[in-house]
C-alpha cells in the first residue's frame, strides 16, 4: 500500500525549473541532441540565473547543516570526488525547493572544484538506507538530472544507489526514462560494496564504515 501511494504521490507532474529569483530556466528536454554550442551556451546562462557563482557553504547553510548531502573529504579509489546524497534527510513538504537547488548547485560545483589533474568525472552515492515514501521527490530529482545531463555534462562517472528499499521502486520507474543514457552509470548495491570496491579503510565515508 506505502508503495502505490508512494508511485501516486511522485507522479505529480511538476512546475518548471527556475531561477532563484523566479526566471525560467531551460531544462534538457528542450535541448536540440547533440549541440554543444547550444548546451554551452545555455550552461551559461543557467549559471547566471542560478547566481552560482554567488554560493558559499554560509548561504546554503540552512540545509547544509542538516547533513542531508556533502561532499566527502576523500576520492574515490578512482581518484574522483564524491558527492554523497542521505535520502532520509531529505523532506520536500518541509523543505524550501528552491533552496535544496542552491544546495545541489553549490555541492556540484565543490565536487568539480576538487577535481585532480587527469580526472573528468566524479562519483554520486545515493544513501536510501531509511528511505521512506515522505522523502520521495520527483521535482527534486529531474532537476539533478537536468544538472547532470544538461549544465554539467560528462562530469558524472557513476551514480551508486545504496541499500534501496522496496518502497524506492515505483519512483525508479519513473526516473529511469528520465535518465535516457545516463541510466547505464547507476548502480544498486549494498553498503558492503560500497565499502570494499569503491574506499580504503582510510577512506570510507563515515556512514559506510562497519
Amino acid at each position: 500500500m506505502a508503495a502505490a501511494w508512494s508511485f501516486h504521490s511522485v507522479a505529480r507532474a511538476p512546475p518548471p525549473l527556475r531561477g532563484f529569483h523566479g526566471r525560467k530556466v531551460h531544462c534538457c528536454s528542450a535541448a536540440p541532441p547533440g549541440a554543444a554550442s547550444t548546451t554551452s551556451s545555455y550552461s551559461k546562462k543557467w549559471r547566471q540565473d542560478f547566481h552560482v557563482s554567488e554560493l558559499s557553504e554560509e548561504s546554503v547553510k540552512g540545509l547544509y547543516q542538516t547533513g542531508k548531502a556533502y561532499v566527502h573529504d576523500f576520492f574515490d579509489i578512482y581518484g574522483r570526488p564524491v558527492l554523497i546524497v542521505v535520502a532520509s534527510k531529505h523532506f520536500p513538504s518541509k523543505q524550501d525547493p528552491v533552496e535544496n537547488e542552491k544546495l545541489c548547485a553549490f555541492l556540484v560545483e565543490k565536487a568539480l572544484s576538487r577535481l585532480p589533474l587527469g580526472t573528468e568525472n566524479i562519483l554520486g552515492i545515493f544513501d536510501l538506507r531509511g528511505f521512506q515514501v515522505e522523502n520521495g521527490d520527483l521535482q527534486f530529482l529531474k532537476f539533478l538530472i537536468d544538472v547532470f545531463y544538461y549544465y554539467y555534462p560528462k562530469r558524472l562517472g557513476q551514480v551508486l544507489f545504496v541499500d534501496a528499499p522496496f518502497v524506492f521502486q515505483p519512483m525508479w520507474q519513473l526516473v529511469k526514462p528520465l535518465l535516457k543514457q545516463y541510466a547505464s552509470l547507476v548502480r544498486f548495491c549494498d553498503a558492503e560494496t560500497v565499502r570494499k570496491e569503491y574506499f580504503t579503510e582510510n577512506t570510507v565515508p563515515p556512514d559506510f564504515r562497519n
